[in-house]
């Protein structure tokens, strides 16, 4: 590890163009359950029934207490990965994250340039007049909650059945073509469209960088490399090493 850390860091100075892309495995180390992995929200939380748009449209309660339970258990911080992100941003060579995470984690740490591809659970918006909230200034008491103009709130979130927002699918394919570096990090690589990003930069020559826990689909097709282990240790030391190799 010690070795591709260096050659990760190495990869980062040389691209000066960083992009990342971010999925649920790095919020996890924050305490913030995943969706897909054993004991995630979909074993407690049937995604048809709870989080497809037509149940958001019929039903709009349901979905409104899956974010309830959802906001109790999130009472996280960012991680040293979010930490190092920030860092790497401050540094001048990160220009933006692309992240599959709901949890405004990443402006938490400080990131400045956050392109949000699935939305944000922390705001809801008002279907009737367009009205934005911080979720956490609403009452969850009586679900759904309702704007001053009594129109119905939706979490700012792409439900199932919903396409991902115009402007965030740009941003993040114009990201990938111009990035010369990607690190994708904490993700399954399995949900598309986001899951195609990494495919988008490397078709454009950058080079392609993972950390994870274990092998993901584009290991070893996609990405050059693989870094085996949580984000939330092997980030800290890539900045670490890149600092190093600046001095």
């Amino acid at each position: 590890m010690e070795d591709l850390i260096k050659k990760a860091a190495e990869d980062i100075i040389k691209a000066q163009r960083v992009s990342a892309l971010t999925g649920a495995g790095m919020s996890a180390e924050s305490g913030i359950p995943t969706f897909r992995d054993p004991g995630g929200f979909w074993e407690r939380y049937n995604p048809e029934e709870y989080a497809h748009i037509n149940t958001f449209f019929s039903h709009p309660e349901k979905p409104w207490q899956m974010v309830k339970d959802f906001d109790i258990k999130v009472k996280a911080k960012p991680n040293p990965g979010h930490l190092a992100l920030a860092e790497l941003e401050s540094l001048g060579f990160l220009r933006e994250i692309i992240t599959q995470n709901v949890d405004n984690l990443h402006q938490q740490a400080g990131n400045s340039q956050v392109i949000e591809f699935h939305g944000n659970l922390r705001r809801a918006v008002c279907l009737t007049c367009g009205k934005y909230y911080e979720l956490a200034k609403i009452s969850l008491e009586i679900l759904p909650p309702r704007c001053e103009c009594n129109g119905i709130l939706k979490p700012d979130a792409v439900f199932f059945g919903e396409p991902i927002p115009q402007e965030a699918y740009r941003r993040s394919y114009e990201a990938a073509r111009s990035c010369k570096l990607m690190l994708v990090i904490g993700t399954s690589a399995v949900v598309y469209p986001a899951a195609s990003i990494p495919q988008i930069a490397k078709q454009a020559g950058a080079v392609v960088v993972e950390v994870n826990p274990q092998p993901t689909p584009l290991t070893g097709v996609i990405s050059d490399y693989i870094i085996i282990g949580k984000a939330g240790v092997v980030l800290p030391e890539i900045v670490k090493a890149v600092k190093n190799l600046l001095c």
